[in-house]
């Protein structure tokens, strides 16, 4: 009999953080995959990740409307409640073997709760890692709730281990979304227009001589500052005045007030060089990042794929606190200037190698096979 295997994806990030494993697993022949999108993953202005999933060949078995408007922290815990009452019903007609739960966004816990009540063998990818936001928390909660780990580092496995957690059933496969990297380097080629294919608004400047990214997020536990926040990253940019791809940020508390700092400011402001986009492809979006000069922001794919494609990252504030990085990484304030000096000394650093900190890029087949072959269990015993 074939062993069913939840996966439930969230949010846009977690597709790309999963999608090998995805793969992995559609094409195993033990195993019926159960594919559940959910929040903010449904969202058109979030960039509908359930049409990218449907276009790479997946079938969806469930979608899970739960996010409640406000963008806000009454919001962010209402929408984890709708959650896990939506997601108990899907589990209870579902009826998994096993359920994924991916890293530490605030409806990714919903998963975790509804699982664990319901007595189903729970697998967390992505934990024991540590950063500055309200994921912290979110995470390790995962943890303890998780009956498997698959972390994506060895600093990840040791914290994952003094939680207490069975060092037999925690495993360092890597991050999934290296393998996306590692595939992408070996064509590393810009192959596709951007502006053709994703569309966007704003400019569309030439990217031939070179380009910036930027990816910044608000920071739930200092909601209140995203909007100055993202000011000074616009004023740097447009003092900087290259060619600039922006992406839209994510759902978390405090994105009204990101997004309507990038609305007005474009009111006033003219940027000559700057074009914004909601989602890409995963793939699309790697070999975009592969040739940019440097990721601006505060995304964890600055420390993760960012370090394995070689590329040169400002990261600013406090959101990716801790987590482990490589060389490529430069911090930094909410400073327009700090931004602005940060971004020309990394323009010029072009010395960088590949990091392998976050894994060698075969994560999603040995997730995959893992979740295939461990004995199923949804007792624990505490090993402190």
């Amino acid at each position: 009999m074939k062993r069913k295997i939840a996966v439930v994806i969230t949010a846009r990030p977690s597709y790309s953080r999963v999608k090998t494993v995805l793969t992995a697993l559609k094409n195993a022949p033990d195993v019926e995959l159960q594919l559940i999108v959910a929040a903010s993953a449904l969202l058109d202005r979030y960039g509908n990740a359930v049409e990218r999933i449907e276009a790479d060949g997946f079938e969806v078995t469930a979608r899970v409307f739960n996010v409640l408007e406000g963008e806000n922290l009454t919001a962010a815990a209402k929408t984890t409640g709708i959650g896990i009452l939506e997601l108990s019903t899907v589990f209870d007609n579902l009826k998994p073997d096993i359920v994924v739960s991916i890293a530490d966004r605030f409806e990714t816990i919903a998963t975790a709760i509804s699982a664990s009540y319901m007595n189903i063998p729970l697998a967390h990818i992505q934990g024991g890692e540590v950063t500055g936001n309200i994921d912290e928390k979110v995470r390790h909660a995962i943890t303890k709730l998780a009956d498997y780990h698959f972390v994506a580092s060895e600093g990840a496995k040791e914290r994952v281990i003094k939680l207490g957690e069975n060092p037999d059933f925690v495993f360092n496969t890597g991050c999934p979304s290296i393998d996306i990297a590692a595939k992408v380097l070996e064509n590393p080629q810009l192959d596709f227009d951007p502006y053709q294919k994703y569309g966007g608004v704003g400019a569309k400047p030439d990217l031939s001589n070179g380009y910036l990214v930027v990816m910044q997020h608000p920071v739930t536990t200092e909601y209140k500052e995203s909007r100055r926040h993202v000011e000074q990253t616009l004023l740097a940019i447009k003092q900087i005045n290259k060619p600039t791809l922006w992406f839209w940020p994510n759902i978390d508390a405090g994105a009204d007030g990101t997004s309507t700092g990038i609305r007005a400011f474009r009111e006033h402001h003219t940027l000559e060089n700057v074009h914004f986009f909601k989602n890409m492809d995963g793939t699309d979006f790697l070999r975009l990042l592969a040739n940019a000069q440097v990721l601006i922001g505060n995304s964890s794919v600055g420390i993760r794929e960012a370090s394995f494609l070689g590329v040169p990252v400002v990261n600013i504030g406090t959101r990716q606190n801790r987590r482990d990085r490589a060389a490529n990484v430069v911090d930094i304030d909410y400073q327009e200037e700090e931004i602005v000096r940060a971004i020309n000394q990394q323009i010029a650093n072009k010395s960088l190698g590949s990091s392998h900190l976050y894994g060698e890029g075969n994560a999603g087949v040995q997730i995959a096979n893992l979740l295939r072959t461990v004995d199923l269990r949804f007792h624990k015993t505490i090993t402190y």
